[in-house]
């Protein structure tokens, strides 16, 4: 039986994932893909370091040069996360014809093109779908089973972390300070959460899916977001009050020739198939224009589930090996007649502390309507108290409207401080 030799550019969470799924399933795999996978070398920084699968000694180094100068090794996994020596090791494995995959979606959002040209150039394979939804197979389903398809449509909740904690605010009732250290204690929040709760892990995935989906490549610096920092438990409760969830969303949405996109938290309607996503599952919601809606589901990150999407990608370009057959990589950029909006036009949860006095939602509303804001509802919640909570969901407004309307309002007397702004998802 051939044998396809691989290395390993890390060996942490996802890489032990990947060791041991392959030594569990060894039969499956070789009967499947009627060759054989072997791990011939790892990269690690400290080759005394203990980690959660045992490989021999002998396959650990610390110098890229064992592997990318090996001519025995066909494929180059890349498991290191970041982008720097990521990048400079991905670049020189290519250059040394080895076939590539990675689960480094900060990578492949940020410098894909350069790396399927390179790619191209060399001969060579990358696959990426563990970058995107961990064990999820959302690219292979937007470039496989739905090539056939137009994407209308693509909200996702993608990052395990913020949607752990925001199920917690949520179910527990927790504030969002207790239910972020919940999520580091469970292990699902980094020791600096920053880059999950501000939205910079969604914002890199979303570029990455629209890139696959639409034929757009927006950096993920261009894509507006805004995370889940200033969201309180009060929030959460008013918006189980008006039936709806609270999630982080990426959304990419077509409207004629317009393609809408943004990073948000937001309001979903209790009936909407993400709205009942929780903890740390992920899921994508699609909309083709010949399948019509699709909803696939899983666990997002960990040791497995992103070994299993890892390892789909090695047994894809294991077959594909020694063959004549170069279908390339799916970073095609081709949708040049769709006009980038950004943010676009939504409905919006509006939520005001003021003081409770006769006037001020008349003050408030007029201000909404002289920057063509108009509200579907308003919610004030009164007990006697000297200040109170006010809310306003409003029909469709564009983003900078709202905006200059807030900040009228910030400057009316009664009105203490804004406590919020959430999109609201139909």
């Amino acid at each position: 039986m051939e044998s396809i030799k691989v290395a390993l550019l890390g060996f942490g969470v996802v890489g032990s994932g990947v060791f041991n799924i392959l030594q569990d399933n060894k039969e499956k795999i070789e009967s499947h893909i009627q060759k054989r996978i072997e791990i011939k070398k790892i990269l690690v920084r400290d080759i005394e370091k203990a980690r959660g699968a045992n490989a021999p000694k002998e396959m650990l180094t610390k110098d890229i040069n064992d592997i990318v100068n090996d001519p025995e090794i066909d494929m180059v996994v890349e498991l290191m996360g970041g982008i720097g020596k990521a990048y400079e090791y991905m670049k020189i494995a290519i250059e040394n014809k080895k076939h590539i995959v990675t689960a480094n979606k900060a990578l492949i959002a940020t410098h894909g093109d350069e790396i399927y040209k390179l790619a191209v150039e060399n001969g060579v394979q990358i696959r990426y779908e563990a970058s995107v939804g961990g064990g999820i197979p959302i690219i292979n389903t937007l470039t496989q089973s739905l090539a056939a398809n137009n994407v209308d449509e693509i909200l996702g909740v993608i990052n395990g972390t913020t949607n752990f904690i925001l199920t917690q605010m949520d179910e527990q009732g927790m504030d969002f300070d207790d239910a972020v250290k919940l999520a580091q204690d469970s292990g699902f929040a980094e020791a600096d959460p920053t880059s999950d709760i501000e939205g910079e892990d969604v914002a890199f995935k979303l570029s990455i899916l629209m890139s696959v989906a639409f034929g757009i490549k927006v950096p993920p610096h261009k894509i507006p977001r805004e995370g889940i920092t200033k969201i309180s438990s009060k929030d959460i409760e008013f918006a189980n009050q008006l039936g709806y969830k609270v999630k982080l969303v990426a959304a990419a949405k077509k409207k004629g020739d317009d393609l809408e996109f943004h990073v948000q938290p937001s309001f979903l309607p209790i009936d909407h198939p993400l709205a009942s996503i929780k903890n740390e599952f992920n899921a994508v919601f699609i909309k083709g224009n010949a399948v019509g809606e699709l909803l696939l589901h899983g666990k997002g990150a960990g040791s497995t589930p992103t070994g299993s999407a890892v390892l789909g990608d090695m047994l894809e370009i294991a077959k594909i090996i020694g063959t004549n057959y170069k279908p390339g990589a799916p970073l095609v950029h081709n949708g040049g007649d769709l006009n980038l909006i950004g943010e676009g036009v939504s409905p919006y949860y509006v939520h005001l502390h003021v003081e409770d006095k006769p006037g001020v939602l008349g003050k408030i509303t007029s201000a909404f309507g002289k920057h063509n804001v108009s509200l579907k509802s308003v919610i004030q919640r009164s007990r006697g108290e000297k200040t109170v909570p006010l809310i306003f969901i409003t029909y469709d407004t564009p983003r900078k409207d709202l905006d200059d309307a807030i900040e009228e309002i910030k400057n009316t007397d009664a009105v203490i401080r804004v406590e919020s702004i959430l999109r609201v998802e139909s």
